[in-house]
């Protein structure tokens, strides 16, 4: 929903086109340059013979692999440091060697790395839930936006105004100070205003592809909960949805039943984002920018 996304093979998962399954998504940084990563992942699920066939031998197959980016670049100083095929293929066969339910990393880690939010550090967050359904439903986030996390008032995180219960608030002079060391960071600092927040929404249910969309579309709101202003020029929001069809959605809800996954899903998003900026226990300075933690400007107990 943002005005300026960096994507690749998205139009692959519109309803009316041909592509019933993905392989794999990538969620990289380095801007446009990143997208080669996705390269990467398509060599090795090639190898694996994991794809859409297209010929008749088992090798010849296209896996389909969608993939967004994040604008970072510059800021670890070196503007051309990014992602690209070889990072790829790393981070798929890191990811095919890990245990199932392994824990996934959070903070400034992979496309998370070089990520900032209204001045501040950001990241990976990751939330999920189990329905009354049974049906598991998870989000994965990478917050990198123009706008703040923070609502400048109080220094609450936007997101904990919607965990069901009241927001720790910051000790007003806490606040001040915060505010007082962010505002000098972003006077150090000219990065480009250019973002991008990215996130991954999936569920074990069994969806039709119009209702993976709308479950890709509703998560939105997840973002737009815990980061204003959101959906800028700036930023690229982008939001992929994944079922893997393992549940079979109530049947006596009828179309309803799948209320439930889209109402988790944009609350887990939020949550994401909560642990994202909450994750990084230390800032970063150096020629690409000062960037400081929100947990170094407010404590561990924010």
């Amino acid at each position: 929903r943002g005005g300026g996304p960096g994507t690749r093979e998205t139009d692959a998962l519109d309803p009316r086109n041909v592509v019933q399954r993905v392989e794999a998504v990538v969620l990289t940084g380095g801007s446009a340059y990143g997208l080669e990563s996705a390269a990467g992942v398509m060599a090795w699920l090639e190898e694996q013979h994991r794809g859409v066939r297209v010929g008749p031998d088992p090798a010849h197959v296209v896996p389909v692999v969608p993939a967004a980016c994040v604008f970072d670049l510059g800021r670890g100083g070196d503007f051309r440091a990014r992602p690209d095929a070889g990072t790829g293929r790393a981070a798929v066969e890191a990811a095919a060697a890990s245990e199932a339910h392994a824990p996934v990393g959070t903070g400034a880690v992979g496309a998370g790395t070089g990520a900032v939010v209204g001045g501040l550090r950001g990241g990976v967050g990751t939330a999920g839930t189990v329905l009354e359904s049974g049906i598991t439903v998870g989000a994965l986030v990478v917050v990198n936006a123009v706008g703040s996390a923070v609502d400048p008032e109080t220094g609450v995180l936007y997101g904990e105004y919607f965990h069901g219960g009241p927001p720790h608030r910051p000790e007003p002079a806490v606040h001040e100070e915060a505010r007082r060391r962010l505002a000098e960071a972003r006077a150090a600092s000219t990065p480009p205003p250019l973002n991008t927040t990215l996130a991954v929404v999936a569920t074990d249910a069994a969806l039709t592809r119009a209702q993976a969309q709308k479950f890709a579309g509703t998560a939105h709101d997840g973002i737009a909960r815990a980061i204003r202003p959101v959906h800028l020029l700036n930023d690229g929001d982008t939001v992929f949805a994944l079922a893997t069809g393992e549940r079979e959605l109530p049947p006596e809800q009828g179309p309803l039943a799948l209320n439930d996954v889209l109402a988790a899903g944009a609350d887990l998003v939020t949550r994401a984002i909560v642990r994202a900026v909450r994750a990084p226990a230390e800032g970063v300075a150096g020629p690409g920018g000062t960037f400081p933690a929100y947990r170094e400007l407010y404590g561990d107990g924010a």
